[in-house]
């Protein structure tokens, strides 16, 4: 009596064939007479699957919410008082210091992408997704700092999803910055419950 073949098992088998008759990589000599075209690119190669001039856009708009984000804490570490003011008003520097180095992250990889980061502070608020807002009182700065990486969270989850495996490394940029987004969200969470006055 044979074994009927699994799914399992056929699956192997035609990974196996596809593997045997699609070589993994480009022909060596395609690909590098491919790097010579278009060499003033830098980054972007031909093999870039992506909308380079949307996903510059997203980038350009995290940027500017991450600049936002990074004077709103600023602001907030130094008129925060209060009792409680001072451990506050430290986290809100180290927050201010993170979203700094994604500004940077979100830069960076716009150069990579032959884009311009738009810093200019003209329409800097129309771009970002948070908003700037001072707070009357401790409390309402951490409630409207954790309003603002709840919008960042929902955000970078939307240009995650938009980019998918078109391009890799922007995701991971993305990714990253948003893990700590969202410990930054579940920080200012666990101080709400405090008695900031």
């Amino acid at each position: 009596m044979s074994k009927k073949p699994t799914a399992s098992s056929d699956a192997k088998k035609a990974a196996k064939a596809n593997t045997e008759t699609k070589p993994f990589l480009t022909d060596v000599k395609a690909l590098r007479a491919r790097a010579r075209q278009h060499i003033e690119d830098g980054a972007v190669t031909e093999g870039y699957p992506g909308d380079r001039e949307a996903v510059l856009k997203l980038l350009n708009d995290a940027l500017a919410t991450e600049i936002v984000c990074v004077l709103r804490y600023r602001y907030h570490h130094f008129v925060a008082s209060g009792i409680h003011a001072d451990a506050i008003a430290a986290e809100f520097l180290v927050h201010s210091n993170e979203e700094q180095e994604h500004a940077d992250w979100l830069a960076k990889r716009i150069v990579q992408l032959n884009g311009e980061p738009n810093m200019d502070p003209a329409g800097l608020t129309s771009r970002s997704h948070s908003e700037y807002v001072k707070g009357a009182n401790l409390r309402d700065m951490i409630k409207e700092n954790l309003v603002a990486e709840r919008i960042a969270i929902d955000s970078y989850r939307e240009m995650i999803a938009y980019i998918g495996d078109h391009d890799t490394t922007t995701k991971h940029v993305l990714v990253k910055i948003l893990e700590i987004e969202e410990e930054h969200a579940n920080e200012l969470s666990d101080w709400l419950d405090g008695d900031w006055g």
